[in-house]
């Protein structure tokens, strides 16, 4: 195995690069959708992959992101509490994140097996993934992603639609090395291209934007309703982090889980996401296209990591890049979202069959069946509606039902909800 330790800085830095350039598509895709400031989203990610590596000592070849598991939460808390108070649900979140470091530092993690098994996360997983669904075919259609607005005709749409989503599969299924790890980069270059030949793509917000601008910071504002709405989000995403350390463990045959500790992992993820959250940006998770790259380039440096975090941060004060990123046609994201939404489904189904929950079993068949339903049909219960809701419903259920419980099994999956 090469010693990348002692490669000199340029090298570093490069690779650092190229680790950006694999979690970019769905950096950007996740601010994008849900109005948030991809420069904003871009900045945060730096920061927050920073802080995550201060807290664990930088021993962990990981960069973090944009989460997917809070599309519809956010898009769902901006139009009940405004975009603020939004902000501060998901600062809220990361603290939660704080609160089960602590809980497994004076614990253990064995009361997160039994609190969160694979029953309760694998439909929630799903529901994430199903629920986002209509989102990408109004957007594919050429529409809002609430449909509510004709933003391109349909016929124009569905073509590049799909031929976006049909470069991705291509490049995810048949691409080979370093390409294959940006897939979805490949599908928005190319998505992007046809738009523009079909007179659909409007680059005066390039020509007007500055060279250099300070991305749009937001300070989040307080209420107790949109913190309620916003906490039971992150219980998936908080397993899932599990899930990403045990993967690059693997890749780099180290055990992290116990060292730096899985405490000190959650504490630094929950404090990345309570400050991104703090300047405006969405909330940040492990990025698992990032870990198949480290596997893929043998490439176990740290560091690397530091440079792609100042990178993104960089980048984050070039105004024409950010406004270049929101030119891209609904279209483009929608065919492309096609596929992310139902591989994060797959995910949560994938759950279920490596840990052999037994579905016959009338208390696992009640636990994934309402949790599906409310998730995805968006029930609202008081203050919990849709993610939040089904989350709470899954985890109460399965600690009041009889029966045998579920256990995770002796390889926790490597979920992909950023």
């Amino acid at each position: 195995m090469q010693d990348h330790a002692q490669d000199p800085v340029w090298k570093q830095a490069l690779a650092g690069s190229q680790m950006l350039l694999v979690a970019f598509g769905a950096l950007v895709l996740m601010p994008l959708i849900t109005g948030l400031d991809p420069n904003v989203a871009l900045f945060t990610a730096g920061i927050g992959t920073l802080i995550f590596h201060l807290v664990t000592g930088g021993q962990i070849p990981i960069f973090l992101a944009s989460s997917f598991a809070f599309i519809a939460p956010i898009l769902a808390a901006k139009t009940r509490f405004g975009l603020e108070e939004t902000l501060g649900g998901l600062m809220a979140a990361g603290l939660l994140y704080v609160a089960l470091s602590a809980a497994i530092k004076l614990r253990g993690t064995g009361f997160i097996s039994r609190l969160l098994p694979p029953v309760v996360i694998a439909p929630v997983i799903m529901t994430i993934g199903l629920g986002l669904a209509p989102i990408a075919v109004h957007m594919a259609s050429g529409r809002t992603g609430d449909g509510s607005a004709v933003l391109v005709p349909y016929d124009t749409a569905i073509w590049v639609a799909m031929t976006s989503l049909l470069v991705t599969i291509v490049v995810a299924v048949w691409a080979k090395g370093i390409f294959r790890m940006i897939p979805i980069m490949f599908g928005v270059l190319v998505g992007y291209a046809l738009s523009a030949v079909l007179g659909i793509v409007d680059t005066s917000p390039i020509a007007e934007a500055p060279w250099f601008a300070v991305p749009n910071f937001v300070t989040p504002e307080f209420s107790w309703s949109a913190v309620l709405f916003m906490l039971p989000v992150a219980i998936a995403p908080a397993i899932e982090h599990i899930g990403d350390i045990l993967a690059i463990g693997n890749v780099t045959r180290k055990n992290y889980l116990e060292k730096p500790g899985l405490h000190r992992t959650l504490l630094g993820d929950g404090l990345a996401t309570s400050a991104a959250s703090m300047l405006g940006g969405p909330p940040n998770t492990t990025y698992s296209e990032v870990t198949g790259a480290v596997m893929l380039t043998r490439n176990f440096n740290p560091r690397i990591m530091w440079w792609a975090a100042i990178v993104a941060i960089v980048l984050a004060f070039v105004g024409k890049f950010g406004a270049a990123l929101q030119t891209i046609p609904a279209p483009v994201m929608g065919g492309i979202l096609c596929l992310l939404f139902g591989s994060i489904a797959v995910v949560g189904l994938n759950t279920l069959i490596r840990n052999q929950v037994d579905l016959s079993q009338s208390r696992n068949l009640v636990i994934v069946g309402v949790t599906l339903v409310f998730g995805i049909g968006n029930l609202v219960l008081g203050q919990l509606e849709g993610i939040a809701l089904c989350a709470v419903v899954a985890v109460v259920l399965n600690l009041v039902l009889p029966g045998s419980k579920e256990a995770w099994g002796k390889r926790v999956n490597e979920p992909a909800t950023d």
